[in-house]
């Protein structure tokens, strides 16, 4: 006779575990412990089997004989429930792990490696904010190029056309890691490409001879922070990445050997880089100083003092004292490229205080200590010339030096 809730609601545990019946192979095992379990008994293959459901009166009566039902189905089909049901959580356990959010995840940690720690922050703050909230918890190998195309369009009518070629850029090379994992069998963003228009970059010109006392004034009379003002000068004086000089932090100063050395993991090309201190940099360095000595950060973000400058401080200053569209914080390198190629400099020299990478590995080491006597020389001479820049009195000879 089938099975009612007032019976299964009744049913009491004794000694020994029992069963009440329902039909279609469906039963109640109720144990002493007062456990109340569903089971359903089937034949395949000539053998028995017992497919377990779940427990009464989280699962209830028609809800178990919905899923004895199922289980029929599949029986009725030759196929063993209960090794289904073992594959079906496997693949959904597969699929979980494998969702774009996590292979993205995974692709960063696998390429964090090679990455600056400022980029692989910028790469993880896009997935973020324009495209895991859409697709990041679907998996990877369900996502068309359908479901990107929507995503891209709408950063590009922002309109943020970079933004959503770095997307689809960023996107793609997540799917292609996917297809080397074995996690996916192709690239949705393959037939994309030309969906978002690259636009004209205009890009700035570095600083004319005429134009750096005009900055150098300009900065003097700046009304701003101090330590916006120091940054920007060290920014002139070592020409680094705007990037490195966020981040730097004074235990990698050492100001009797005048000498700044970045850590590989903040570098674009991973790898130190020693930056010769020119005396006016050790001046800039010491009044900095008495603003941010106390801290991590030669430059604490305002906002968060345990972190460093956020990235658009520097531009934003120059834009402010009249730079606006003309030049830029990382137009620094190519000043100093461009002025110290013209003052007659050896080019290695001027290649490796700007960090560029080097091709061939033994002659980067041989030119990083062959070269730093002759950088020192150099740096110091770069600064002297600004400062005969800003002041026509001062007459600078670059003979030896270069």
């Amino acid at each position: 006779m089938p099975l009612t809730d007032t019976k299964l609601r009744n049913a009491k545990p004794s000694e020994k575990p029992y069963k009440l019946m329902d039909s279609l192979g469906l039963f109640l095992l109720v144990t002493p412990s007062g456990s109340k379990l569903w089971r359903y008994r089937f034949k395949l293959h000539g053998k028995e089997g017992l497919y377990a459901i779940g427990e009464y009166p989280l699962i209830p009566l028609a809800a178990a004989r919905a899923a004895r039902d199922q289980a029929r189905a599949l029986v009725k089909q030759h196929i063993h429930p209960v090794r289904q049901r073992q594959e079906e959580h496997q693949r959904q356990t597969y699929e979980a792990n494998n969702t774009f959010k996590a292979v993205a995840r995974e692709w960063i940690a696998h390429k964090s490696v090679k990455w600056a720690d400022v980029r692989r922050k910028r790469v993880e703050r896009t997935l973020e904010k324009e495209v895991f909230p859409k697709i990041g918890a679907l998996p990877i190998k369900e996502i068309s190029s359908a479901r990107l195309l929507p995503i891209i369009q709408a950063i590009a009518k922002r309109p943020a056309p970079v933004t959503a070629l770095l997307v689809q850029e960023l996107c793609g090379s997540v799917f292609r890691y996917a297809i080397r994992t074995l996690r996916a069998e192709n690239d949705p963003t393959y037939a994309l490409r030309g969906v978002v228009e690259r636009p004209r970059i205009k890009h700035h010109s570095p600083l004319s001879k005429g134009d750096i006392p005009v900055l150098v004034r300009k900065l003097s009379d700046y009304g701003g922070s101090p330590v916006t003002v120091a940054a920007l000068r060290l920014l002139m004086l070592t020409f680094v990445r705007p990037g490195e000089l966020r981040q730097a932090q004074w235990e990698q100063f050492d100001l009797d050997a005048a000498e700044w050395r970045i850590p590989a993991a903040m570098t674009k090309m991973r790898e130190l880089h020693i930056v010769p201190l020119s005396q006016q940099a050790l001046t800039t360095l010491r009044d900095l100083r008495k603003h941010t000595g106390d801290g991590v950060h030669l430059f604490p973000n305002v906002r968060r003092p345990n972190s460093y400058m956020a990235s658009t401080t520097l531009n934003r200053a120059l834009e402010y004292i009249g730079f606006k569209g003309t030049f830029s914080a990382h137009c620094f390198r190519a000043t100093a490229s461009t002025l110290l190629n013209e003052l007659g400099f050896e080019g290695d020299l001027i290649e490796r205080q700007l960090a560029h990478q080097e091709r061939d590995a033994v002659r980067a080491s041989y030119n990083q200590a062959q070269y730093l006597t002759r950088r020192k020389a150099m740096m110091q001479a770069w600064a002297d010339y600004l400062d005969s820049l800003v002041d026509k009195r001062k007459v600078v000879s670059f003979g030896r030096a270069a």
